[in-house]
């Protein structure tokens, strides 16, 4: 060390400055760094810090979440439950009977768990007009809890704004009996 001090004593004094200004700017990029790493740090420790509250709110309710699941699977009657050809054919129905013309049912998934098994489709319904939608809808909703909407997308159509098309992922549950 001491000889790396007599050796910058030793430089005239424009060296000793332009020795002094790269290693402020060494310094000025090693902090920058420190502190872009340390806003990365803080970001992380708060998203965790927000997931584990968020975990928390909820194992703190678990008690009325598990007596609020218990009352509606008893308000739920095993044999209304629709498995996945049911639930086709029960779409099927409800379009001819709002009177939907041109549509497609695709992307059947059935998805198993001990106690029931989750199905779902996508329903697709091309230049239909608004209210005939809003009937297809309110035939759904009156199949509820049985038959559920997970999600509904709306598009007019380019060739005749006043038609729509609409793109419904639905969803049913079938309990194991």
């Amino acid at each position: 060390m001491k000889l790396l001090q007599a050796w910058f004593i030793s430089r005239v004094a424009r060296e000793k400055f332009l020795l002094l200004a790269f290693v402020l700017l060494g310094v000025a990029i090693w902090a920058s760094s420190l502190l872009g790493r340390g806003q990365v740090w803080y970001a992380d420790f708060a998203a965790t810090r927000s997931e584990l509250d968020d975990q928390a709110f909820w194992l703190g309710r678990r008690a009325s979440i598990e007596e609020a699941a218990k009352q509606a699977i008893a308000r739920l009657d095993p044999a209304k439950t629709l498995n996945g050809t049911q639930l086709n054919a029960e779409i099927n129905q409800i379009a001819s009977v709002v009177g939907l013309t041109n549509t497609q049912v695709e992307d059947l998934r059935n998805e198993p768990t001990s106690q029931f098994t989750v199905h779902s489709l996508r329903f697709t319904v091309r230049k239909a007009s608004y209210a005939t939608l809003v009937r297809c809808y309110q035939e759904l909703q009156k199949r509820s809890p049985y038959i559920g909407i997970e999600q509904f997308s709306l598009q007019s159509e380019r060739s005749n704004p006043s038609q729509l098309t609409a793109t419904i992922k639905i969803t049913s549950v079938e309990v194991k009996r």
